[in-house]
Formats: C-alpha cells, structure tokens, sequence
C-alpha cells in the first residue's frame, strides 16, 4: 500500500515528536541527578560546617526560661513565664519582648573560634574572677554558668563552670548583650500635636482650670504657644518605669500636687484627647510628668513644660 504525502509527513511529525519526548526525558533525568547530587553534597558540607563548630552552650533560645547577665552596670535578671518575659526585679516594667528573645538565642548558642584543653591556671586567662558572669536555665532545669575573663585581640577567654576547657569566644558577645533597661523598655506613643489641629487645652492646677480654645480668635496666640509645647515633648527619659500610687508624692505627681493639662486635637479628622500630668522638677531642672493611664515618670524640660502652661 502506498502511503500518501500527507502521511509520510505525519509520520515524520510522529517520529521527531517521540524523538524531542525522548530528549526530553532524558534531560529531565540528568536535571533530577544533579538536583540530587547538589543536595548531598550541600548537606555533607553542612554537617561538616557544624561539626567543626565549637560550641560552648548549645540551647535552643525556646528552651531558655531564665537568665541574668552584669555587663558592668549591674545584675540584669529576666524569666519567662506562660511565653512572656519579665524583668526579675520588677515585673510590671514595660519590656520590650524581642530583646529577651534576643539575648536568650545569644546565650544558648554561644560558639568558639578555640577550645583550649589542657589550659594554665584560671588566673592566666583572667577566669579566678571573671569580667562578666552570664547564667541561664532551660525549660527541663539544667543551668549554665559561662564566664568571661581577659581580652586577647577580638576575643575573651571563656568557661563554662565546672568545665576543665577554656576557650576564645568573639568579643563582640558582650556587645550584642549591652543592654540598658532604658534600651529594653517600651514607652507609650505620643501624638503629633501642632496649632494645626488642636481644638482645646484646659489646664487644672491648685482647682483652677485654665482654657484655650482655638475657635476663641482672642486666644490664637495663647493656641499657638500651648500648641508648640505640646508638639515640643519627647518621651526618652524616664524616672521611673511603673510607678506606684503611694510613689506619686515623691514626684509631685498625687492627685493634690500635680497639675492636669487635657488637650483636645484632631488626627484624620478625629478628635482625640490627651490627658498630660506635670510635677515637680528633678535635680537638673526637669519636670516630672505622665501621660493618660501610663505609669511611666517621664522627664521633660521646664522650658516645654513652662510652654504648655503658657508660663
């Protein structure tokens, strides 16, 4: 039977397309071999990479419930509970949660360029009394010690208590945990206050009450210096993180003392309200002062404070 033209050239299309189906495959083949051969080697190299890792804590930063560090300005203690961390001497200051996190990952995964095993006296490296102590415990109960000694180069000899083995560990460990509380702490938002969108300010002090009222064209200057005050305070310096009531006094702060500014303003077109207390002054001349329910002692400088007053 003779084939027609068209057929033999279906034919033909039939043959290449099994034929590209086939390099293909092939290609496919290879593609998935190297894939697979890439992946164990890429594994190997990292079991090797970690093996020759040196640790001396080895903790996940999850399994750590508790640690205290003196980097040289005093005993920082910490403790989770319930997966919240709070600061051990007072568990009511506003801790920002990530800096816990943080420090806890340093600690549990502490590594050494060096490990040292049949070192000198603890004397030579400066570990018979260490410039830094940091303790941790985990979840189970099992506790860690690892103390720094001298500086050599970029690196503090270390140890873990009870351990015969001294090693070098990174300098730069005592700066990722150079924390201050004021560093550690979360402090309240505060709105951006301008002659732009203050509606009012009434100022309560010795049951008097002062107003301000930017619909009063009498008052645009009095609106105006009020307004700048306000847009002039910064909440950075506190003098105390969570304040107690009998405490108030000691600041001029109680209810009989201080002075009570509430400002009305307008922020995407809504009004909102700030509730401003103003007290005494500290040592260097500033006042102590709180916001709304917070019981933060803000710092604030006269000069900002005599502007909210319209002083």
């Amino acid at each position: 039977m003779v084939q027609t033209e068209k057929e033999v050239i279906g034919l033909k299309r039939r043959k290449g397309l099994v034929i590209m189906l086939c390099v293909l495959c092939v290609l496919l083949a290879v593609y998935f071999a190297l894939y697979s051969w890439n992946s164990r080697q890429k594994e190997k190299e990292e079991a090797q990479e970690e093996a020759e890792i040196i640790h001396v804590t080895d903790t996940d930063a999850a399994e750590i419930v508790s640690f205290s560090y003196n980097m040289g300005s005093g005993l920082l203690s910490f403790e989770k509970r319930d997966g919240q961390w709070y600061y051990t001497e007072d568990e009511d200051f506003p801790l920002d949660q990530s800096v816990p996190e943080q420090i806890a990952a340093e600690l549990g995964q502490i590594t050494a360029d060096r490990e040292l095993k049949d070192g000198d006296d603890l004397a030579d490296y400066g570990l018979d009394k260490p410039a830094y102590t940091l303790e941790f415990t985990d979840i189970s109960g099992g506790a860690a010690t690892v103390e720094l000694g001298n500086l050599t180069g970029d690196y503090y000899y270390a140890r873990v208590s009870g351990s015969d083995s001294i090693y070098t560990v990174p300098a730069s460990l005592t700066e990722d945990l150079n924390y201050t509380l004021d560093d550690m702490a979360v402090l309240d938002d505060y709105p951006s206050i301008g002659s732009g969108n203050l509606v009012r300010e009434s100022i309560t002090q010795n049951g008097e009450t002062t107003t301000y009222d930017s619909e009063n064209e009498d008052q645009a200057e009095d609106i105006a210096a009020v307004a700048g005050g306000l847009g002039a305070v910064t909440l950075s310096g506190a003098a105390d993180y969570s304040v107690e009531e009998d405490d108030l006094a000691d600041y001029g702060l109680d209810e009989a003392s201080r002075i009570t500014v509430e400002a009305v303003y307008t922020e995407d077109e809504e009004e909102k309200a700030l509730t401003l207390y103003i007290g005494d002054e500290d040592e260097d001349g500033n006042r102590y002062v709180m916001i709304n329910d917070s019981r933060i002692v803000y710092l604030i400088s006269d000069e900002v404070c005599q502007n909210i007053l319209n002083c």
